[in-house]
This record gives C-alpha cells, structure tokens and sequence, in this order.
C-alpha cells in the first residue's frame, strides 16, 4: 500500500510466536516474516517462558500453540490477559477440539486456528485481532455449539488430569493436597458428567473433548 505524503510510515505487527515444535515455529515464523507489515519479535518454546518474553518484547500480538511444556497455551493466555491486557492472542493448534475453543475464549484469546489453515488466514487473522475482531475457525465454532458447555469444575478437571497416568486415589489425594475421600467423590462425578465407565475413560474422553 502506497504510504501517503507527510504520513508516519506504519508500524509493523509484532508478533510473538510459542510452539514447543522448533519445526513448526520456525515454519510459522519464515511464513509471517514474508508479510510486509509483519514483524516476529520473539520465539519461545515453553508455555511458562510466554509472559517473561512478550514483557521483554511487547509483541502486539502472541501466537500460542495449546499443548507446551510449562504452562499450556490456555494456561499462558489467561496469565497474558492478566498482566498484558493490551497484547492481542490468537490460539493455533492442531488440536481442534470444541472444549478448547471455548477454554481458549474464555482465557482471554481473540481468536482461535488450527495449524493446517492457509498461511494467509494466519496472517489476516493477526491483522484482524488487532482491530478488535474476532477470528474463530467456522467448522470449529459450529463443532462448539453442538457439543455444549464443559461440564466439568475445575476441581474435577485437576483431579482427572492427576489421575490421569494412573494414579491411585492416595497419590491424587497428596498431589492435590486433598482427602481422598474429596477426590473420591470429584473422580466419580468426573465420571458421572463424562458418561463414562471409569477413570481412564472419563479423562479419555475430555480429552477427546477439549475439556482436560
């Protein structure tokens, strides 16, 4: 775009990308970095080292795979909201599931990809949030309506993700600083709510889901 006479050039977007995958974060970074008006600042790959990098670069915009060691994507968004609220978020994935589409909203992300998108449609999104639009995958939003809300507390979530490499109850119990009488009773409604047979499916299932 022709830059009119006595204008400031524009500032270019800048981007902060955190992907645990250097393949994939090196691809989405070489594919940005052809946009003329895009800048990415800051590469992590731990979902804990998000909030340090984008105070040491104040990126307009972070991109945040879901699935990092650390923190999750979900995790290092909602802690983005809290202490960056000007930086825009967009969640890209590969996982693209109705549950986490609607944790990643409710975290504070404006906008919600999965991974095999166009490299266009990344770009334009990035773009996009930062005038204050919204940008959610159509298949997935319509895949989030029909799946309903997350049944689960947050307490039942911590205990099925706990319980989930086969934890027995007293090991759940002393993790989570509860009494396995408590995490008795959340892992039954856990299994309750997902319609499952028992523990192993329930947290197979909210994973399936998105929830966990």
């Amino acid at each position: 775009m022709t830059q009119a006479s006595g204008e400031p050039p524009a500032r270019n977007v800048r981007v902060l990308l955190a992907d645990d995958q250097s393949m994939v974060r090196e691809a989405l970074a070489t594919l940005l970095g052809l946009e003329d008006d895009i800048e990415v600042v800051a590469q992590v790959a731990r979902g804990d080292e998000v909030l340090a990098a984008a105070r040491a670069h104040r990126p307009d915009v972070a991109l945040l795979d879901i699935e990092m060691p650390g923190l999750t994507g979900i995790e290092a968004a909602a802690r983005l909201r809290q202490a960056l609220p000007d930086i825009r978020i967009v969640i890209v994935t590969t996982f693209g599931r109705p549950g986490y589409l609607r944790r990643a909203m409710e975290s504070g992300a404006e906008a919600f990809l999965v991974k095999d998108a166009p490299a266009s449609q990344l770009a334009d999104a990035v773009r996009r949030v930062l005038r204050g639009e919204r940008v959610i995958d159509p298949t997935l939003a319509a895949a989030a309506l029909a799946d309903g809300a997350d049944p689960l507390t947050a307490r039942e979530r911590d205990v099925l993700r706990a319980a989930a490499d086969g934890s027995v109850n007293a090991e759940v119990a002393r993790s989570l600083r509860l009494s396995e009488g408590t995490v008795r009773n959340y892992l039954s409604t856990a299994i309750q709510k997902t319609g499952a047979r028992n523990r192993a499916e329930a947290v197979r299932i909210a994973r399936e889901k998105g929830w966990l």
